[in-house]
């Protein structure tokens, strides 16, 4: 490596560590404020307080029988249950799931060799909406009740499907935008199916499936985020392991097959990873739309580089970022009337998807 190889390298390590240090301090910041700001306003120094006081119970329980006391902590107030029951799981919820979605669009991203391709965009997440629909509606009666596994393993399935369908179309347009519009289209395909199987559905199951669908945070529960950590944190572990055969997939089939790389079973990992991360988040959180395509360009620019070793955590940690504070915008900006979450990611996904394209246009113009 030259000193000029070498002095950039070291840039790029050194706004590596700033972005990923400022990141950090943001979603610090996001997550106290979800705790603080509500209906009921608790002091930052309660929070800690009860937090530090729930960690030590609870890592005391691991040498001894404290779970009495760890639940008079937990339940010892009104102001301990709104944190420990309501907010805490659901800003948990929210930031892994945030990173997940966005780790998922820089999979699909570097798939299709596009910044624009996301699994919102591709219509992915509305197939698995499509599949979670069709169980909700039409299997809750039989079993009584549709778990979060099954739910998972649903939305998982509708992700493949039409995953699936968009590569058959890959296969015959070779233009990025017309394989875009295919997907846009395909998406309402999917829509359309489930607004046909709502016509058949009861009141309820249609109550519970249009609050889903627009999607949210709220009712988030501690399964919730161990579900979504048992699948988001191993995801972004294995697309980091993934990183330096993605650089060299990046720079072409042809280089990645001089380095040794086998480009089927790659392309395979790189769509069942990303299906699974959208799937997770689909299936506990709903359709979140315009994360999955804006976070990794907003990364990129930020660590001005493209390498996946870089990108992929900070995608993970900017996408937390933009989740928590999404979601804190939805919960209290018009409160007590909260909206959706995927209504607040498209107001500000939106302008950086459309910059995007016309940043795009105008570098094969120019």
């Amino acid at each position: 490596m030259n000193p000029e190889e070498k002095k950039l390298h070291l840039n790029a390590g050194t706004r590596f560590t700033v972005v990923m240090a400022v990141l950090a301090l943001l979603l610090v910041w996001g997550l106290l404020l979800n705790v603080n700001i509500g209906s009921v306003k608790i002091p930052v120094k309660e929070i800690l307080t009860m937090v530090f006081n729930s960690v030590r119970f609870g890592v005391l329980n691991l040498f001894g029988d404290y779970t009495q006391e760890l639940d008079e902590v937990i339940n010892a107030t009104t102001q301990s249950q709104i944190i420990f029951s309501i907010r805490m799981p659901r800003m948990l919820l929210a930031a892994v799931l945030g990173g997940a979605l966005s780790v998922s669009g820089f999979l699909l991203q570097t798939f299709f060799r596009n910044p624009i391709a996301g699994p919102f965009v591709l219509g992915i997440s509305s197939g698995a909406k499509m599949v979670v629909g069709v169980a909700l509606i039409f299997l809750a009666p039989y079993f009584g009740y549709i778990g979060s596994g099954v739910t998972m393993l649903a939305a998982f399935a509708g992700s493949l499907l039409i995953t699936g369908v968009v590569l058959a179309f890959s296969q015959k347009v070779h233009s990025m935008s017309m394989l875009l519009v295919i997907g846009i289209m395909v998406g309402y395909i999917c829509t359309a199916v489930t607004d046909f199987c709502i016509t058949f559905a009861n009141d309820h199951d249609i109550l519970n499936l249009t609050n889903w669908s627009r999607g949210t945070f709220s009712g988030a529960s501690w399964e919730d985020v161990a579900m979504a950590c048992w699948i988001g944190i191993p995801g972004l572990a294995a697309s980091w392991l993934l990183s330096k055969p993605m650089g060299a997939y990046a720079l072409g089939e042809a280089y990645a097959k001089s380095m040794g790389i086998r480009i089927k079973p790659f392309r395979l990992l790189l769509i069942l990873l990303s299906s699974l991360l959208s799937a997770c988040v689909t299936a506990l959180a709903g359709p979140i739309s315009f994360v999955g395509i804006a976070v990794p360009h907003i990364t990129r620019s930020m660590l001005k580089s493209s390498k996946p070793a870089l990108v992929i955590p900070a995608t993970f940690l900017c996408g937390a970022v933009s989740c928590v504070f999404c979601d804190l915008l939805a919960r209290t900006l018009f409160a007590p009337t909260e909206l959706a979450i995927g209504t607040v990611t498209s107001i500000f996904g939106a302008p950086v998807v459309i910059y995007m394209m016309i940043k795009r246009r105008r570098m094969q113009e120019g």
